[in-house]
């Protein structure tokens, strides 16, 4: 008799670290103990809440800064954290951190998790992401105190606190007001700081060491340094500074006469309003005008830049940067009749080709029957529905108001959303990565229309 083989999968591992997180997050929040006013929270609020919470989007049913205790917010806290670093990135840390050997299997799992290349430099890797994430977020909490100290006292170092590993980790949940950042759309300290913390975040790890060794060696190779960077590091950084710029003019055009946004602003502040508007739409999900208030065409192009996200490696959702940048050239080589696409001098395989359409397709999809689903059960605009279900399949954070009006069905779709939009890519990114056998026998091949 042939023995099943019940041994779980590297995509059922990392599918499950995220269900248990929710699970304890949630019990934990249902508890009385976690609420301001003392009164147990409705079970599927504190769904929703560790849902948006472990997979670090920032959409909220109740305010955050005044339904949870402080016991509630530091669950909270400790869900963003675990969300944007990983659960597998937190538990290799403790047994490190105990000095325990990591096997083969604990290697290949976080190999699969991070979606590295190479098994080699694994717990390097590890403990660099580690104290790189804490270092930064650290830094980013004292940026934050000069401005939240002075306002709210000592609070306010749980505050800077928050808001850092919340930027950080691209969860754009906040313990201020019910408003987000808007009452600090004109505060550079605020916009600097939330700025640094989400586009660190989100241009991945590996971006991160590759311009640190580009930076070491700096005065030999004078005005090189780019041209020395990886091609995944070229394309991530170039993407990243492309469609903040588009993003920065778009909404700068788009909202100028706008008096529900930047319409009575000096020009300065609008330049500064539609550069955050244009960051925190790759999956910050802070807010410092309110969403509702922008223009249809605003709107619109925000959709666009909420799908595409953040960078691949790092705390960032949306199907990243590199992804899209990819299927672009790939489609204009295609037009152009090339074979083989080539991007800084370099050529993309196409298997990364493969995974690229694989990972739009799915997150579209995912997109499409939330919007349809939602539709179904929720009364509003067609608009304010594809602008929720968006921003949860990327893990953005961004409403126009409708998540807390949501009914118990809505709330439910939204979940899922954002369950999946958060591990969907990454068991696809893992589901290639697998060795699979050759196949010795093809079928015949036939020709297809496309177009």
């Amino acid at each position: 008799m042939k023995r099943h083989n019940n041994k779980l999968s590297t995509t059922h591992m990392i599918m499950l670290s995220f269900l248990i997180a929710i699970a304890l997050g949630s019990l934990l929040l249902s508890l009385p103990i976690s609420t301001a006013s003392g009164h147990p929270t409705p079970y599927i609020d504190a769904l929703f809440t560790a849902t948006t919470s472990v997979c670090v989007t920032g959409l909220v049913t109740l305010p955050t800064y005044c339904t949870w205790s402080i016991f509630g917010q530091i669950v909270i806290l400790v869900m963003i954290q675990i969300g944007g670093l990983g659960i597998i990135t937190i538990l290799t840390g403790i047994l490190i951190s105990f000095r325990r050997r990591l096997g083969l299997k604990d290697r290949i799992l976080i190999q699969d998790a991070f979606n590295l290349n190479s098994l080699s430099g694994i717990v390097r890797f590890i403990k660099k992401v580690l104290a790189g994430t804490f270092i930064v977020e650290g830094a980013g909490a004292l940026m934050y105190m000069t401005v939240f100290i002075p306002e709210y006292g000592l609070r306010g170092i749980w505050i800077s606190v928050f808001n850092a590993v919340s930027a950080f980790c691209n969860a754009g949940i906040d313990i201020m007001s019910d408003n987000s950042l808007c009452p600090y759309a004109l505060n550079p300290m605020v916009n600097i700081t939330t700025t640094l913390m989400v586009i660190l975040g989100g241009i991945g790890y590996v971006v991160w060491w590759d311009v640190i060794r580009v930076s070491r060696n700096f005065p030999s190779r004078k005005f090189k340094c780019f041209s020395s960077l990886s091609l995944h590091s070229k394309i991530a950084l170039a993407s990243t500074a492309v469609l903040l710029i588009v993003g920065t003019a778009g909404f700068l055009i788009f909202e100028y006469n706008n008096p529900l946004t930047i319409g009575d602003m000096s020009f300065f502040d609008k330049l500064q309003v539609s550069f955050f508007q244009s960051m925190t739409t790759r999956t910050a999900g802070f807010a410092s005008v309110p969403q509702q208030n922008l223009t249809n065409t605003s709107a619109v192009f925000s959709l666009f830049l909420m799908f595409i996200g953040g960078s691949p490696v790092g705390t960032a959702g949306g199907v990243k940067t590199v992804t899209i940048a990819v299927l672009i050239f790939s489609a204009t080589a295609a037009i152009k009749n090339k074979e083989e696409l080539s991007l800084f001098k370099r050529t993309i395989s196409k298997q990364a080709i493969s995974k690229a359409v694989a990972v739009v397709t799915v997150s579209f999809m995912i997109m499409f029957i939330s919007t349809i689903l939602l539709s179904a059960v929720t009364n509003a605009s067609t608009i304010d529905i594809a602008y929720e279900t968006v921003s949860a399949t990327a893990t953005v954070g961004l409403t126009r108001d409708l998540t807390p009006k949501l009914n118990i069905w809505g709330k439910i779709i939204i979940i899922c959303t954002m369950y999946l939009g958060r591990i969907g890519p990454i068991s696809l990114l893992i589901a290639f990565n697998t060795k699979k056998k050759k196949n010795i026998i093809r079928d015949p091949e036939e020709k297809i229309h496309i177009g």
